[in-house]
């Protein structure tokens, strides 16, 4: 369903239970990959599909997203986005987002920055490279552009786990899917921060693409008034600088 001649689109995705965790709530990776998948269906009502964006050796960039969270989805629940094209900025495009449970209930809300790529020279191409016209809508808006998100310098880090990238990890460019990165900072909390708290906040900028094979060192800081921040890198090469905000469960729900 959507409703492109405005500028918006809409879709819909029921949660199964393969998309929540060990206590029936979806997976922040799962939020990632549905509006990672509205996106794309957004650009595709354009009359350029992924298919065609390859073809013409373009690719979207995600470079900084801020997700806000009231609630997270259960299993059976039928979710509806609502996504659009705010608007650009240089080479910057904005794309917000609000989902929406079965009962109507907004449970979360995103900023996101984007740009085009030139995918065989990795160069960042203008707004005005995309063979089609994208109509940004102005009947909503969750934001301004979103901050990039950095590490406080001179807060303490420790290496929660290594990772590798591997095959299921990877997205069709052959790098580490923007969506997986949920799973790389959710895995930093301990069952007893996921027992006594929630999610509330996420908050990531991608840095580097990590490709098949590469080490990646999750480091983690300690719970700040902000959050939890986490970082992937190898030696001084850095992929991503991540926040979780969380809070009580009680106050989530």
């Amino acid at each position: 369903m959507n409703n492109k001649d405005q500028g918006l689109w809409i879709s819909q995705y029921s949660v199964h239970t393969s998309d929540t965790d060990y206590r029936s709530k979806g997976k922040l990776s799962f939020l990632l990959d549905i509006m990672q998948r509205a996106a794309d269906s957004a650009v595709s009502g354009l009359g350029l599909s992924l298919e065609k964006m390859m073809e013409a050796g373009m690719g979207w960039m995600l470079i900084t997203l801020d997700l806000q969270l009231k609630q997270m989805p259960r299993p059976n629940d039928l979710l509806t986005i609502y996504t659009w094209s705010k608007g650009t900025k240089g080479a910057m495009w904005q794309r917000d987002y609000r989902i929406f449970d079965s009962n109507k209930v907004e449970i979360a809300s995103a900023r996101s920055i984007w740009v085009l790529v030139d995918i065989a020279e990795r160069k960042i191409l203008r707004p005005s490279a995309l063979p089609v016209k994208v109509t940004h809508y102005d009947g909503d808006s969750v934001g301004g552009i979103p901050e990039k998100l950095r590490v406080p310098p001179q807060l303490p880090m420790e290496e929660a786990y290594p990772y590798k990238v591997r095959y299921s990890g990877l997205d069709n460019n052959g790098h580490l899917n923007n969506a997986r990165y949920g799973d790389l900072c959710s895995d930093v909390l301990t069952l007893e921060e996921w027992e006594q708290m929630e999610q509330r906040r996420f908050r990531i900028s991608y840095i580097q693409e990590a490709i098949f094979d590469e080490a990646i060192q999750i480091m983690r800081s300690q719970v700040t008034p902000e959050g939890i921040f986490i970082r992937g890198q190898n030696g001084e090469k850095v992929f991503f600088e991540a926040c979780v905000e969380l809070g009580l469960e009680k106050e989530a729900e």
